[in-house]
This record gives C-alpha cells, structure tokens and sequence, in this order.
C-alpha cells in the first residue's frame, strides 16, 4: 500500500518530491519549508503542504531564480494558502516556460502521485491536459506542472463535462489576459525601439526582466483569482441564506 501524502517522514517526502533529505532541512534552516508536526516518537511528520511548496520551490529554480529571490517571492505569498493553492502557483510558474512533456508508464504514475489509477483517473487527468495518450496503451506524455494538481483534483465530485466546461472558460480567460500583459509589456519595454531594434545586449536584458516578471505576475493573478472567487461565492451564499426555507427546498 502506498504511503499517504498526508503523513510523511521526512525520507519519504524527499523520495515524493525528488530531492534528498538534506535539501529538505537546507530549506527549512532557511524558512522555506514551514516546520512538521511532531508524531509519536518525535518524528516530524510532513503534509502535502510541503510537498507542494517543494514542488514550487523546484520550479521557480528552472526559472533561474536564486534562493534569495525565491524566499522573498515565498514571504509574499497570502499565509493561509493551500496545497491547492501552492499547486496552482505551480503549474502557473510552470506554463511560462517550454512545454517539457515526459514519457510515463501507468505503473511510474502511480509510483510518483502515490496512489493507484483507475481507467477513470487517467481518463479524467487526460480532460485536464495533465497526460496524453500515446499510440502505445502502456505509456502516456505527462505534464509534471500540473500531475500533483490534476491528482488532486480526482477526489473532487465534480462530472468530467464540467471539468472540461471548466477548462474551456479558463483557458479563453487567461489567454485573454495573456494577451494584454503582452501588449502592456511590449508598449513599455519594446516602445523606445520602435525606429530601430535593439541590439543583443539590450535583448538580452529584456529577456532577463521578463523571466524576474513572471512569477510576480502569477502570484498577482492567482491572488486576484482568489479574491475573486471569495466574493463570488460570498454573494452567492448570501441570497442562498436571504432565501426562505421554501424557497430553498425548490431551488
């Protein structure tokens, strides 16, 4: 039976996410990594907080961030975020750099979410642009930025025409918004040279300040995303509670 992400040791948080055991007390000596909770016996028992925030953590080093970047990017961050939360920071992280899709048997899945999949799981995971089916049954291309995410995900009861319903609206949106960080972006930064173009060192520092913008602006989306959904589902519990219980039933 494989182990809960729900209660690790440390070793086995470190085979979860991939690191060694010393990399994990590196980041937690530097407040990277919020403490475990002390289990029987003293053992530090980890969560899929940490997991996740490993697997931020990771990311926001392929960005080439240094861990001084990193950790100031981690402060700023709302202090009640979720696993969720901290996954979605993620694969948005993730998105801004070339897709790196990886060959994955159904067996190294399951060896690498920690739980058994189902000919449903796959499926569902494969609505959410977490793998494709390849021409051979046995193997799929995964998207490890959105695996851990996508996997939790298969414990929520929602329909799979609603995820893909889901997705849709997602995906126009921040494409949308994409769009018109770009423009803004380009307006700013490429507006000076528009009667000549800049020469390479000058490319190369665009480049640079774009890669440092990134993941300020994932942290600045999902924020208001978050907010957002807060006062949505405020509103929308609010005429709930306005309505009587009649009313209610024939809702």
């Amino acid at each position: 039976m494989m182990e809960s992400a729900t209660d690790l040791t440390v070793d086995e948080l470190a085979a979860r996410a991939g690191v060694t055991v010393r990399t994990i007390r590196f980041y937690s000596t530097r407040g990277l990594l919020p403490p475990p909770e002390i289990g029987p016996r003293r053992v530090g028992r980890y969560g899929p907080d940490h997991l996740s925030r490993l697997a931020l953590i990771e990311e926001l080093q392929h960005q080439g961030m240094t861990l001084s970047a990193i950790e100031r990017y981690l402060e700023q961050l709302p202090p009640d975020l979720s696993a969720q939360d901290l996954a979605i920071h993620r694969a948005l992280v993730a998105s801004w750099i070339p897709d790196k899709a990886e060959d994955a048997t159904r067996e190294q899945l399951e060896r690498r979410v920690g739980r058994e999949l189902t000919e449903e799981d796959l499926d569902r995971l494969a609505a959410m642009s977490v793998l494709v089916r390849t021409d051979d049954p046995r193997v799929f291309q995964v998207d490890p930025g959105l695996l851990h995410l996508g996997t939790r995900l298969l414990d929520v009861p929602i329909a799979l025409e609603t995820i893909l319903a889901a997705r849709t609206v997602v995906i126009e949106h921040t494409r949308s918004a994409a769009r018109e960080l770009s423009r803004l972006f380009k307006d700013e930064v490429w507006g000076p040279y528009r009667d000549g173009g800049p020469d390479a060192e000058e490319m190369a520092r665009m480049k640079s300040l774009s890669a440092h913008m990134q993941p300020m602006v994932v942290q600045a989306l999902v924020t208001a995303f978050q907010r957002s959904m807060k006062q949505e589902l405020r509103e929308w519990f609010g005429k709930e509670g306005d309505r009587g219980p009649d009313e209610q039933n024939e809702g």
